[in-house]
């Protein structure tokens, strides 16, 4: 009729769904089974990465059409499953190297047609994963506070990257690769991150679990600022591989959240970081 109004829906708000209660729900009770098994140590924490190793490389399997895939997974879970234990059983470093090369040679003589070579790279991304939280942990230069800081800015940057995003909006930061990514969430998250790494450090140290004194607070903030941007920067790689295979997920095993890959592609990338900085410790004290 003449002169009615017409009445909009009422916006719904960005939170408002199930998707993200499950994505809430899910990262609340994988933060505490993390953190609690990071207290424990031992063969406790390397057993959670173990798995996400071997979960993330089937993951990659799967995606990347991987044949034959079984034998494949088989034989990358056996490696991964001996690489963590002979570094977590401290045997000497040529040992967990040479089962990693033994490992790899053997999924590319397995491997069919001409991407042989894809098995491979689930193989040595999962021992990143499943290794550097764990040598970590049991540095006893390092320990508690390594894992700690990684858990810091990789969870602060991803929270905070998804709030501002959702809230903020504006430019897009990459929208071939990630549409709903935007420049306001990654600023957000990049301050997150560096504020999450460099607080962890300084209640660590104000309770006397840092035993790396050495590495100042500037040194810190700006390793948790690289750390930051890396951690998105393996987001949006995982995006790439994604669109490159045509899927939507990797995975179906953490509700709200897709697959390991889509949960720790950024950690994987600061995985990497943070083995680099203990690999170049070692050989300081060498």
């Amino acid at each position: 009729m003449a002169g009615d109004e017409v009445v909009s829906p009422a916006r719904r708000p960005p939170f408002a769904n199930r998707e993200f209660g499950l994505r809430v729900a899910s990262a609340l009770v994988l933060g505490a089974v993390v953190l609690g098994t990071l207290l424990v140590g031992g063969w406790a924490f390397a057993g959670i990465w173990l798995i996400a190793g071997v979960v993330g490389a089937a993951e990659w399997l799967a995606m990347t059409r991987s044949e034959p895939l079984l034998p494949l997974l088989g034989l990358t879970g056996a490696t991964l499953f001996g690489v963590l234990a002979t570094a977590l059983l401290g045997a000497p470093v040529w040992v967990p190297v040479l089962l990693l090369l033994a490992g790899s040679l053997g999924l590319f003589a397995l491997g069919h047609g001409p991407g042989r070579r894809k098995p491979i790279w689930g193989l040595l991304g999962g021992a990143v994963v499943a290794l550097v939280p764990t040598l970590l942990r049991i540095d006893p230069e390092i320990g508690i506070v390594g894992p700690a800081w990684m858990f810091a800015v990789v969870w602060s940057t991803d929270s905070v990257a998804y709030f501002t995003g959702r809230l903020i909006g504006g430019p897009k930061l990459m929208p071939r690769v990630s549409p709903k990514k935007t420049w306001s969430g990654a600023l957000g998250g990049l301050a997150a991150g560096i504020v999450g790494g460099t607080v962890t450090v300084l209640i660590a140290r104000s309770q006397g679990w840092d035993a790396l004194p050495a590495v100042s607070l500037p040194l810190v903030a700006a390793l948790s600022g690289l750390a930051s941007i890396l951690s998105q920067g393996g987001d949006l790689v995982e995006s790439a591989l994604k669109r490159r295979y045509g899927v939507k997920d990797s995975g179906r095993s953490i509700p709200g959240h897709g697959g390991v890959m889509d949960r720790l592609d950024g950690f994987f990338a600061v995985a990497g970081l943070a083995g680099l900085c203990l690999a170049a410790l070692r050989l300081l004290n060498a």
